[in-house]
């Protein structure tokens, strides 16, 4: 298998998810621009997807992948499928529990949330609408780390399309229906969510049928009894432990910086919402297309006891993370009015709309290079199964957050929150890049500096560039949105021939990054 291929197999399907991710977003700035409807549905829908970091595609995934991609590669098909029925047993219990409390207990959640909010009432109806959507993403992400093992990645990368989809569907179609009987539109972006979740499970049954590997729950309390009794349940368990704190200390400064925003004014919320939206289309094409890669390679390779092709993957990641995550920080820092003018500056998303989430996308884009190294390194550890280290940087780096908050946030407001969470998660990088060397698990192939001089050189001409465009173009003045969109395709196009002309120039050839496991 080319590692190159399957992570650019996950990228494509990535970029049609971001791509309808980003209509969605069109969609919804349009409609309810970012007001305090939409402050109530971020911090509503945050909720779930706080929790899906916790059981879903955050500790439960970490812990999850390395113990089946080890039974496989040491035991066989038999007893891996013995643990997916047993795990997603377990699984679907504990969800179940979890939705049902978390229903009855909405109120207490947003007001640990965000309890300055001015539509508190609605953000509670929305947690209430979604909460279940936490039980059915988290399924698909067990499906997701069952299909990637099996290395069928085109599935769970495309999966995301569908939320977007029912996104979509629900604002455009229910949207002005409920606005015409007297109920809040924005209402309709939670039953959206929840229509989402139903269709990007349904998905997973047919890809995990083909591969034999369709999980059977048990329904009776003695089958129960025994999914706890299995060994790699217990693995799991074990592992997922301190991944459990690790995740939860990163979702704690979610919690805490959301706390902080809703006490930013109106519109803050969304604000950093949006921003955060545009940071997910280069985290998701690089650091979950490659991470998702990686993690069932490095487990196998660890399970060989095979260092060399260790570390060899991990350079191979850093690399690549280097070479594509630079240019796209950089122009985060230079371009950011443009592209958030070209993308939302339409219907109730006014030019202040526009400066307010541009401000916070510069302090995310400080960090870019730190939240996709994270998704290379931290697997470092997974595969080891090893979760203790990444959880001890992330405490710290969680208390260092908030320090920072604590210097920014009275000086700039919101976007001192983003800065934070940027500069964090380059220390969390940093840290787990020393962790991996100082244990022996990596040692970089030579040729780094050349390499990095040169991708370095090629960014500088990028942001160059795309500096003077942004100076040069007054983004939110022109009137025409065809006009906009085509003065960004353009300027994002030049930019591109310079950045890969001057790495063919100077000798990089992407030929070189072909890897096979």
């Amino acid at each position: 298998m080319n590692l190159l291929r399957a992570a650019s197999t996950i990228s494509l399907f990535t970029l049609v998810s971001r791509v309808t991710g980003l209509a969605r977003e069109v969609v919804v700035a349009s409609m309810f621009g970012a007001g305090a409807a939409m402050d109530a549905f971020n911090v509503a829908f945050r909720i779930p997807n706080l929790l899906r970091r916790l059981f879903g595609e955050g500790a439960f995934t970490q812990a999850f992948v390395p113990v089946l991609a080890h039974t496989r590669t040491l035991e066989g098909d038999a007893a891996t499928q013995r643990l997916i029925d047993s795990v997603a047993t377990i699984l679907f219990w504990v969800l179940l529990v979890t939705c049902i409390v978390g229903v009855i207990a909405a109120p207490l959640v947003v007001l640990l949330m965000a309890s300055g909010l001015a539509r508190f009432d609605q953000a509670v109806v929305m947690t209430r609408w979604m909460f279940p959507y936490i039980g059915l993403i988290s399924l698909v992400s067990l499906s997701a780390g069952v299909l990637n093992t099996w290395k069928r990645f085109a599935v769970p990368a495309a999966t995301p399309v569908l939320l977007n989809v029912a996104f979509i569907v629900g604002a455009l179609g229910l949207g002005p229906m409920f606005g015409r009987h007297g109920i809040e539109p924005v209402y309709a972006l939670a039953i959206g969510v929840m229509l989402g979740g139903v269709l990007q499970l349904a998905i997973q049954f047919p890809a995990l049928a083909r591969i034999g590997c369709l999980p059977r729950i048990g329904w009776r309390l003695g089958a129960v009894r025994a999914a706890l009794g299995h060994p790699g349940v217990r693995r799991v368990l074990r592992q997922m432990a301190p991944a459990l704190l690790g995740v939860s200390v990163a979702q704690l400064s979610v919690l805490i910086n959301t706390q902080i925003a809703s006490r930013q004014g109106v519109g803050a919320v969304s604000w950093l919402g949006y921003a955060d939206r545009l940071m997910e289309f280069p985290t998701a094409l690089l650091g979950v297309a490659l991470g998702s890669v990686l993690i069932p390679q490095l487990a196998a390779a660890r399970a060989k006891d095979d260092h060399e092709a260790f570390s060899g993957l991990l350079d191979w990641g850093l690399r690549l993370v280097l070479l594509l995550a630079l240019p796209c920080a950089v122009a985060l820092l230079v371009f950011p009015r443009a592209l958030v003018a070209s993308l939302f500056h339409r219907g109730a998303f006014d030019a202040h709309a526009v400066q307010m989430t541009a401000l916070a996308l510069m302090g995310y884009g400080c960090g870019l290079l730190g939240l996709i190294g994270v998704k290379i390194l931290a697997p470092g550890f997974y595969a080891r199964q090893d979760l203790r280290t990444p959880v001890r940087i992330a405490v710290i780096v969680l208390i260092l957050t908030q320090l920072m908050n604590l210097l920014f946030v009275p000086r700039l407001g919101h976007a001192g929150l983003a800065l934070s969470v940027g500069l964090g998660a380059v220390i969390n990088a940093g840290w787990l890049f020393v962790g991996l060397r100082r244990g022996g698990w990596y040692q970089p192939v030579a040729g780094w500096l050349g390499f990095a001089a040169r991708v370095v050189f090629a960014s500088a001409l990028l942001g160059l560039l795309l500096h003077l465009a942004e100076r040069s173009i007054d983004w939110t003045g022109l009137g025409s949105e065809a006009a906009r969109v085509g003065w960004l395709a353009a300027c994002l196009g030049g930019a591109a021939l310079v950045y890969f002309g001057a790495l063919l120039a100077t000798g990089i050839r992407l030929r070189s990054f072909m890897r096979r496991a």
